[in-house]
């Protein structure tokens, strides 16, 4: 097994690059209930390479057609990572105070659904600022998102079994 640092510059670039423009590479989810987290995972797999291919329970994009729902689903995007033992990114959940470049935050409403995701591409000690599709957003603060509440999952990297 190989592990494999978080490239967070180069996640935040890719962010930066396709969060207002739709990579042609993937498909665009916004009239299928939502892109925020197929962009996510976009970031997250710039930063790290590597994708995990298990039927269902995986993390990948090939087509619409041929890909895990933890590549598009907010929810299980949050199991995946948390969870992951296997080849692939990895994530640990840390309070938004702890909150840094290359982070994923997701949004919960007030009935306890979480429903959004957003890639973190700067903190500063005055705001942290996101970049997300569905809402289409570069570096827009925090702030200006209204929710009940937050989970951060920061990414620690990736296994490759060889």
């Amino acid at each position: 097994m190989k592990i494999i640092p978080y490239n967070i510059k180069k996640a935040v670039q890719y962010a930066r690059t396709f969060a207002l423009i739709k990579n042609p590479k993937y498909y665009d989810f916004d009239m299928l209930g939502g892109d925020c987290t197929n962009f996510v995972s976009q970031c997250v797999f710039e930063g790290v390479g590597i994708m995990n291919f298990t039927k269902t329970f995986g993390w990948y994009y090939r087509s619409l057609r041929d890909r895990a729902p933890a590549w598009t689903g907010v929810d299980e995007f949050f199991s995946f990572m948390v969870k992951n033992i296997g080849q692939g990114p990895y994530a640990k959940v840390v309070n938004l105070t702890e909150v840094s470049n290359g982070d994923v935050i997701q949004l919960q409403n007030s009935s306890g659904q979480f429903y959004h995701s957003l890639f973190v591409t700067e903190v500063s000690n005055r705001e942290i600022l996101v970049c997300s599709h569905t809402r289409d957003a570069l570096d827009v603060p925090l702030s200006s998102y209204y929710f009940f509440n937050n989970r951060v999952l920061h990414i620690e990297g990736a296994r490759q079994f060889e």
